[in-house]
């Protein structure tokens, strides 16, 4: 018996009703949201830093996927790999073998950081970070792990239990026993470790959530305490490895600063096949797999599929072929020095910082009484309003997708793939300094726009 499945034909009768389908049997609220704000775009197609719509616009992704399009859409170096992968009909997922692909993917990954040892794959961000607690909680014997304010790990359980924002957490209690320390602060770090009972500190070298970096000297300084009181340095890259900010991993940055467990994934997926990593240090690995009867103490159902392993080869021989830090490095330069030029001409521009590929750009309270007043009307209906306000006429008039960072945040995140260059950085910032103009003239459809905002934002109390 043969069936049949035609997926082209499937999204030529059905691709209308996208959005309809996603409200009535996902998660409603997205459909609604996008309607609000105009994101609620039809996109056909999409190919490196661009996707199209039916009529043929081109949008630059400023987002990539939240930064799982490291390489862009569709790299045809990626597809080749999933291509052959698929027609090699390996014996894949058996359980009771070794595979050579995950091998071969843990050394390229493992040669970008000399000082680990083995590698856990499993199938996302927020697994990778799950692994590392699970692993520090068991290879130190102690039972706290430290995260940083406003940090962001990932929303499973555990995950969400080192999660910095409070909005994550609201509700989900009891989350596992952890507490937050304020990102750069060393005292409160080393009250911490004194108490006693910390297997690990969890940072992200640059903070998701409002493109907060840890100030220079605080990853190798925490690292010295947490040594000296027998604890784990979490790296979690999952958003800042493989290039993004200038260097392969964010911790690279600065000398001397070598973490016990590192978590990555998104862009290693190559934005085909969900994958996560987490390396460590080989005593680790042994402590947690320390006998025959351990052998699956802690494993993943998908975790090393052949797919996952042959997209994050391939996404490896790109970076190194097509000098893809390199080019997140210089362009990123570019980007930021470009729009800090902006911050003395708009004075709703507050300040422009970041590495690399990650660039936040923050608004903050004007001088002039006209443009105060209206943003006090914004920021007493809802902090971030402006913000989204500003991300709204990029992609409506200039068709460039942003997001705001995060929550209550007045600050646009930049996280384009990681082959963008000139031509882009161009677009952008004329269509931003666009933006800002009509934001700085007090009157417009931006100011317009706003009232609408406040309104869903007061409806939303």
């Amino acid at each position: 018996m043969t069936t049949e499945f035609d997926l082209g034909r499937l999204l030529a009768e059905r691709g209308a009703e996208r959005y309809e389908l996603h409200g009535r049997y996902l998660n409603h609220q997205l459909p609604r949201m996008l309607h609000t704000i105009g994101f609620d775009k039809v996109y056909e197609r999409g190919e490196g830093a661009y996707f199209w719509d039916a009529d043929g616009n081109d949008y630059l992704d400023m987002l990539a996927g939240f930064g799982v399009m490291g390489l862009g859409r569709h790299h045809p170096v990626v597809r080749k790999a999933l291509h052959d992968v698929l027609d090699a009909q390996l014996a894949d997922l058996t359980r009771f073998d070794c595979q050579p692909l995950p091998g071969l993917l843990a050394e390229k990954l493992l040669a970008h950081s000399p000082h680990l040892d083995r590698v856990f794959f499993g199938n996302s961000g927020t697994e990778a970070v799950e692994t590392a607690l699970k692993f520090a909680r068991y290879a130190t014997g102690k039972p706290r792990v430290l995260y940083c304010d406003h940090a962001f790990h990932g929303l499973t359980t555990g995950a969400l239990s080192v999660n910095g924002e409070s909005g994550f957490r609201d509700g989900f209690a009891p989350l596992l026993p952890d507490t937050a320390v304020p990102l750069g602060d060393l005292d409160a770090l080393a009250r911490e470790l004194k108490k006693g009972e910390v297997a690990a500190l969890v940072v992200e070298p640059i903070q998701g959530k409002g493109v907060h970096e840890a100030p220079p000297g605080y990853l190798r300084a925490a690292q010295e305490l947490l040594r000296k009181h027998k604890a784990l340095l979490i790296a979690d890259e999952v958003q800042t490895g493989l290039g993004r900010t200038g260097d392969f991993y964010a911790y690279q940055h600065e000398d001397g600063v070598e973490p016990d467990l590192v978590c990555v994934a998104k862009a290693l997926s190559g934005g085909y096949v969900p994958v996560g990593a987490t390396l460590g240090k080989d005593w680790i690995f042994k402590k947690v797999y320390s006998s025959m009867d351990r052998v699956l103490v802690h494993s993943a159902s998908f975790g090393s599929n052949a797919q996952a392993m042959a997209a994050g080869l391939a996404v490896l021989s790109v970076m190194e072929n097509e000098q893809i830090v390199a080019n997140a490095r210089v362009t990123g330069d570019l980007l930021r020095s470009r729009l800090t030029a902006l911050i003395d001409k708009y004075e709703l521009l507050a300040d422009v910082r970041g590495r690399g590929l990650m660039i936040g750009i923050e608004f903050g309270r004007p001088k002039s009484l006209k443009l105060r007043s209206r943003w006090t009307m914004l920021q007493a209906a809802r902090k971030g309003l402006f913000a989204q306000m500003v991300v709204v006429p990029l992609l409506q008039r200039h068709r460039i997708l942003t997001q705001v960072s995060g929550d209550h945040l007045e600050v646009i995140k930049l996280i384009p793939p990681l082959v963008v260059g000139e031509k882009e950085v161009d677009r952008f910032v004329d269509a931003f300094t666009d933006v800002m103009d009509d934001a700085h003239s007090g009157s417009g459809l931006m100011w317009d726009f706003s009232k609408t905002l406040v309104k869903q934002a007061v409806a939303n109390r």
